[in-house]
């Protein structure tokens, strides 16, 4: 008779089997895990073990990690598939106010020249938030017109050194909607429009400023991805997932057809990042494995 613990033992040991069985062997895709997801909630993994858990799901890449974490991913054969902006409050601060184009234009060429010399081939970047001070909503409000005029000027300087350097940056649109949680939605984010984003990307008209495509808030916001990843696959850099409603885990509970996205990006030839950015709920390694799967269908 097997002794009980052995059993257990065994028992685990299938699970773990049954776990990386489930994983593709060929994935069309390449996948990346967005750091701050895993190291803030769940089980709050640190750099060793988030590298780990992503190369046994199939990600090649951890991503939005800082410098100080860069040696950590050379360690386990990952890579870092997109920067963080090297900004204060990035998403808030943003290029939408020309106030604050002397100190982005600065910091985010720092952060520029350190993905360049690690290798990194991508930056992330923002709109801002819509109020003069941005963490005031009772503040001032940027008119549209002065936001769209200052995000291109900005950004035609920040492509400028992107072009030196080799690095591309990524503006994330991003939804305004979800107010319940801090990292769900963004309330008086301005570029909450993918289509006027879209626009401004399109007037910048450099190879070195691209639109980074997060499913879940353009699901949010808009809906219709799949049209949209056609009509914007000019500029597409990256590509963030997460389900919808709850910015969850890419399962049955949740109403964005993954499977429909990944066969729409082969299709397209995509051949950036795609990044898994859920707030797990419950297991992060079985929701890590499922997201792959969920996007290689």
């Amino acid at each position: 008779m097997l002794h009980r613990r052995n059993a257990m033992a065994l028992s685990a040991g299938a699970c773990l089997a049954a776990t990386a069985v489930d994983v593709p062997e060929k994935l069309r895709l390449r996948h990346s895990v967005v750091g701050w997801c895993f190291r803030s909630h769940g089980e709050k993994w640190d750099m060793d073990t988030l590298c780990v858990k992503a190369k046994a799901a199939g990600c090649g890449s951890v991503e939005l990690i800082g410098p100080e974490d860069w040696p950590v991913l050379a360690k386990h054969g990952l890579i870092c598939a997109i920067g963080p902006s090297g900004t204060d409050k990035s998403f808030m601060r943003a290029w939408n106010n020309k106030a604050l184009h002397p100190e982005l234009l600065a910091k985010s060429s720092a952060m520029l020249d350190k993905c360049a010399a690690q290798g990194i081939k991508s930056s992330i970047g923002f709109v801002g938030f819509k109020f003069r001070d941005a963490s005031n909503s009772k503040s001032e409000v940027i008119s549209q017109d002065e936001a769209a005029r200052s995000c291109v000027e900005g950004w035609k300087l920040l492509a400028r050194h992107a072009e030196k350097v080799g690095v591309t940056v990524c503006i994330e649109h991003l939804n305004s909607r979800v107010s319940d949680h801090p990292m769900k939605g963004h309330p008086g984010y301005q570029g909450d429009d993918i289509d006027w984003v879209a626009s401004l990307i399109r007037q910048v008209d450099s190879p070195r400023l691209k639109l980074l495509f997060d499913v879940y808030h353009v699901q949010i916001m808009h809906g219709d991805i799949i049209r949209r990843l056609e009509s914007m696959r000019d500029i597409i850099g990256h590509i963030h997932t997460a389900g919808n409603p709850g910015r969850g885990e890419l399962d049955a509970t949740q109403e964005i057809g993954y499977a429909g996205v990944g066969r729409a990006l082969v299709r397209q030839n995509y051949q950036g990042w795609v990044g898994h950015e859920f707030i797990p709920t419950r297991a992060p390694a079985e929701g890590l494995v499922e997201a792959v799967r969920a996007l290689e269908a």
